[in-house]
C-alpha cells in the first residue's frame, strides 16, 4: 500500500480490504438508475455484517433500503433462519433493492414495507412485532421518532446503528441549525443519555451512533 498519497483514516483502513464485487456491483446499479448514492460506508458495511453476526441476528429491521448495500451487509451477518425487514418510502428502490439483495442470494429473507417509515412503525407495533437490531437511514428529520420506535419494538439487549449522524459536519457547526441537524443533534443525545439504552459515537466517515438496549 502507497503511504505517500496523504491517505485519510477511512481510505486507510478501507485499502486493507480487497474489493467486495457485490456491493461494488450495487452502487454501480445504483448510479444507473439515476438514484444519489448515500449507501453506508464501506467500514460501516463491514462493522454491521460483524455485528449482526457476533448477534446471530434472528430479526433485523432497517429503515431506509435505497439499493440494498446496507441490506446485503446486515443479511451477511444474520442467523441462517435470520429475517430482514426493510422499510423503504419508494416503490423503485426497494424494487432496486431485493434484485440487489436477489442477486447476492438474500431474496427470499428480506421483506419490504413501502411506504412512509412511521406508518409502516407503528404498523410493527401494532402486530407486535419485535427485532434485535435496527439500522436508521433515511430521513434525517425523523430520526428521534424511528428511535423511539426502535426501543418500543426492540427485543432486549437489540442492536441500534443510526447512520450518517455527522451530516457531513453540520452537526458540528453552531451556525447550521436546519430541523434535520436539530433533529440529528437530538437523535445523537438521546442515543447517549437515554437510560434505556447503553451506547457509543463513533466519529468516521459520516458518524455512526451504537446502543444497546437494555
Amino acid at each position: 500500500m502507497d503511504l505517500s498519497q496523504g491517505l485519510s483514516p477511512e481510505q486507510y483502513g478501507d485499502a486493507l480490504y480487497a474489493q467486495d464485487e457485490i456491493l461494488n456491483q450495487v452502487k454501480e446499479s445504483i448510479m444507473a438508475a439515476g438514484m444519489n448514492d448515500v449507501s453506508i460506508a464501506p467500514g460501516y458495511g463491514r462493522l454491521l455484517t460483524l455485528l449482526a453476526s457476533l448477534k446471530q441476528s434472528e430479526s433485523v429491521l432497517e429503515i431506509g433500503a435505497l439499493g440494498g448495500y446496507s441490506g446485503i451487509c446486515l443479511a451477511r451477518g444474520m442467523s441462517r433462519s435470520g429475517r430482514l425487514t426493510s422499510l423503504e418510502l419508494k416503490e423503485e428502490n426497494a424494487q432496486l433493492a431485493h434484485r440487489n439483495m436477489t442477486e447476492a442470494g438474500f431474496g427470499d429473507r428480506v421483506e419490504y414495507l413501502v411506504g412512509p417509515a412511521l406508518d409502516s412503525l407503528r404498523a410493527l407495533e401494532e402486530q407486535g412485532a419485535r427485532f434485535d437490531f435496527f439500522l436508521i437511514d433515511a430521513d434525517k428529520e425523523n430520526y428521534p421518532n424511528y428511535l423511539e420506535y426502535a426501543i418500543r419494538l426492540a427485543k432486549p439487549g437489540a442492536l441500534i446503528a443510526g447512520d450518517n449522524t455527522l451530516l457531513r459536519g453540520r452537526t458540528l457547526n453552531p451556525d447550521k441549525n436546519g430541523p434535520s441537524v436539530q433533529a440529528m443533534r437530538r437523535f445523537n443525545e438521546m442515543m447517549a443519555s437515554d437510560e434505556r439504552l447503553m451506547g457509543t459515537f463513533l466519529p468516521a466517515y459520516d458518524g455512526l451512533s451504537l446502543a444497546m438496549v437494555k
